[in-house]
This record gives structure tokens, C-alpha cells and sequence, in this order.
């Protein structure tokens, strides 16, 4: 990449649902070209749609907002078709009991937290009260009956802490999927369009570098499972098996599914029910 000028802005979200989008990027040295920013999905939003950022990753509900000052990467977003395992409801009850009960919504990506509220009132038909509080279990389960969580605590919520201690533990894309018959997209990659329009070449470049550097990891999706568990509190196979349950497409049976996300929850969350997504091109 060409290094004449100042090195974009790149958002890296520091949980392990996207560990295979950057793993490539330090084994190439391509992570040198850019100047990263490792945060929440909510802050990275934010910087983005602030202008902090050049490049990176937001969520979903914050793109379809702002998605006149944006151009989405296409073929890379964090998603899955079926179930995702990084995305929970945590519930001491059936969620037909959680009408009126306090659920707990964990502060860090307003995406899940909307289609958690979403799939509960339409799906399920109930409507809890909620509040926002950090995404600590235990603290949650003792002021709540049910707790929406993501990324590394929804993973340690789903396979220890929520069987350990007798909770059901209800996966928010497979709810999404039985429902609708569609993938989900939590969150897509996208250029600040000023940026894009200042800097092409490096926009497409860095895209370039995101798509080489996801399909490396998943070609030696063992290698980065195996790195990742010597500091994690997850062995090799659960995260192999993590790595390859997440979708990070975004083609379009993923557009499919954010027009529908948005068709239903648009006019409700700040953006237009047929919100437009334009894609880089080549």
C-alpha cells in the first residue's frame, strides 16, 4: 500500500467474533499500513460516524442511520446464517414469562439490542422492561430476569456460565433465522463517503487487504483457533468451531436480510424502511 500520504483510520473490534478479519492483516504485514483503533462496536460507531475514523466496522442500526455519509464494504460483515452463539438472551424464565419482567441489555451493540427487542416482541409477544446496564452476568441476573448479551460474554454466557448456573440461553441469530428464513448482519464495514471520495485508491486497497486477510483465517482457521486459545478462556475446537459458525459475507442474501431488518424495525429506530446501502465499487 502506498504510504505517501497519512495512513487511514481503521476501527478493529476487540472481540473474538472478528479475530479472523484481522489475523491475516499482521501475518501479511498489511496491519502496518494502517493506523488501528480497537474499541467496543458501539464506540467504533461512533468514531466513525463522528469522522474520528476513516474506515471500520459499525453496527448495523448505526449504518442504516448514517448511511448517506457511508459506502459499505462488499463481501466482508460479521453475521451468520443460523445460529451465531456470540449473541444471547440469557433468561431465568421462558421468554413467554418475560412480559412486564426486567431485562437487562448489555451496553455494547444497540444492533443486537434492537433485534433482541424485535424477535421478543413479535416473536415471542411480550414486552419486558428494559434497561442498560454493562454486560456482567451475574450482576444482571440478580437485578433481572433475562440479560441480552454479545460478543465474548454472550460466548462465556453460552457455553459455561449460562448451563453452569440452570439458565436458558436463547441464540438471537438462530431466533432470526426460524423466524424469517434469513441470515443476519450485526455489523458491515464501510468507508466514510468523504473519505472515499478524497482517498479511492487506499478505500479499495484497504478493502482488498480485509478480504485476503479474512480468507487466509479461514483457510487456516485451526492456526488462528489454536493461537487465539493460548490467551483465551475458550480451547481450540470451541473456537474453531465459533470461527466457522460466523458468516462474514455480506452478498446478497445478506442485503435480503438488512432490508427486512430494517423494513420492520426502521421507522421505530431512526431510519427509513427502504434505507438505501450503497457498496463500494471496484
Amino acid at each position: 500500500m502506498d504510504n505517501s500520504r497519512t495512513r487511514p483510520r481503521v476501527g478493529h473490534i476487540q472481540f473474538l467474533n472478528c479475530l479472523p478479519l484481522y489475523w491475516g492483516l499482521a501475518r501479511t504485514g498489511t496491519l502496518l499500513d494502517f493506523e488501528l483503533t480497537k474499541d467496543t462496536p458501539e464506540k467504533l460507531s461512533e468514531k466513525l460516524v463522528r469522522g474520528d475514523l476513516d474506515i471500520g466496522p459499525i453496527t448495523l442500526v448505526e449504518f442504516l442511520k448514517h448511511a448517506d455519509e457511508l459506502v459499505a464494504f462488499p463481501d466482508i460483515a460479521v453475521g451468520c446464517d443460523g445460529p451465531v452463539m456470540s449473541c444471547v438472551i440469557v433468561s431465568q424464565v421462558p421468554l413467554d414469562q418475560l412480559d412486564g419482567a426486567r431485562v437487562a441489555l448489555g451496553s455494547t451493540s444497540r444492533t443486537s439490542v434492537r433485534l433482541a427487542q424485535l424477535l421478543l416482541a413479535e416473536q415471542v409477544g411480550v414486552q419486558p422492561s428494559y434497561y442498560t446496564c454493562p454486560p456482567d452476568l451475574p450482576l444482571m441476573m440478580r437485578e433481572a430476569d433475562a440479560a441480552v448479551l454479545i460478543g465474548d460474554a454472550a460466548l462465556r454466557a453460552n457455553l459455561s456460565e449460562g448451563p453452569k448456573f440452570g439458565l436458558e440461553v436463547h441464540d438471537l441469530g438462530a431466533m432470526w433465522k426460524k423466524w424469517t428464513g434469513l441470515p443476519f448482519v450485526f455489523a458491515v464495514w464501510a468507508a466514510r463517503r468523504d473519505y472515499l471520495e478524497r482517498e479511492p485508491v487506499v478505500t479499495r486497497k484497504v478493502h482488498e487487504a480485509f478480504l485476503s486477510s479474512r480468507d487466509l483465517s479461514l483457510d487456516e482457521v485451526g492456526k488462528v483457533a489454536e493461537q487465539a486459545a493460548r490467551w483465551e478462556a475458550f480451547d481450540q475446537a470451541v473456537l474453531e468451531r465459533y470461527f466457522t459458525t460466523l458468516d462474514f459475507r455480506f452478498g446478497a442474501a445478506q442485503l435480503k436480510a438488512v432490508a427486512e431488518f430494517a423494513r420492520r424495525v426502521g421507522p421505530t429506530t431512526g431510519f427509513s424502511a427502504d434505507v438505501n446501502v450503497d457498496l463500494l465499487t471496484p
